[in-house]
């Protein structure tokens, strides 16, 4: 079976003009019409996005049945964090706190996504996450990540996608993903001198590869693209990353 996948860091549906438009956002979801939706910065109760759910408004104007939100950032009113919208039942979620020290809280939302192929049902395992601005922060956080019980209880051959907002502009954690655990990353593009992110940030001008995919087990990647009109470069500062994938 085929579905499709989308990350986006959507700026709390800030865009660069300033204005909070969740219906930009909408839009372009609307038009990519993923399966399963990844986003990263998502107010829920903050006065600057009108005090709203964004998780949930975002995904009933979409039509998605299933939705989570993880709260990473605890504001003076309201929170925000990463959330997962599916076509699918969402079956198990927990929220990975990757906070390092005195750092920006930082997290790693894991929901389990029942897929059903014919008259079998598959577990996907997810994780949406939005790392921090360091290298070492960064490094940390992944091994957060691959020591959190949510992670080591994966079998080899399951489904396994990790996606979102890395804020890795020199790819010092593709490495560990592809090497240290067996990851394949559907971001990258192919290069003459090897491999190279697919640029998504400025949306204005994408001079770095900071939202990414990766992937691993009995799940194939067929196509992965930016997704990229008129609105898109204003809505957010992060462009939407598209994956096609078949299980």
């Amino acid at each position: 079976m085929k579905f499709k996948l989308v990350t986006y860091n959507i700026h709390r549906a800030i865009g660069l003009d300033r204005r909070f438009k969740p219906e930009r956002i909408i839009e372009i979801l609307k038009d990519i019409d993923a399966d399963v939706v990844l986003l990263q910065e998502v107010d829920e109760g903050a006065p600057r996005s009108n005090e709203l759910n964004l998780a949930k408004e975002i995904a009933q104007a979409c039509h998605y049945p299933h939705y989570q939100l993880g709260h990473n950032v605890t504001l003076k009113k309201g929170n925000y964090g990463n959330a997962t919208l599916s076509r699918f039942p969402i079956i198990t979620e927990s929220n990975i706190d990757l906070t390092i020290g005195n750092k920006k809280c930082r997290g790693a939302q894991y929901t389990q996504i029942q897929v059903q192929k014919k008259t079998k049902n598959l577990t996907l395992e997810v994780f949406n996450l939005h790392l921090g601005l360091s290298a070492i922060e960064r490094q940390k956080q992944a091994g957060i990540l691959f020591h959190s019980k949510e992670f080591k209880k994966i079998q080899a051959k399951t489904p396994t996608i990790i996606a979102g907002d890395f804020n890795d502009w020199r790819s010092l954690l593709r490495a560990l993903f592809v090497e240290g655990f067996d990851f394949t990353c559907a971001t990258d593009t192919s290069k003459l001198w090897g491999e190279s992110a697919l640029k998504t940030f400025p949306s204005f001008a994408p001079r770095g590869g900071l939202d990414r995919v990766y992937y691993k087990g009995r799940i194939k990647h067929l196509n992965v693209n930016r997704y990229q009109d008129k609105t898109v470069k204003i809505a957010s500062d992060h462009l939407p990353v598209v994956v096609e994938f078949e299980v």
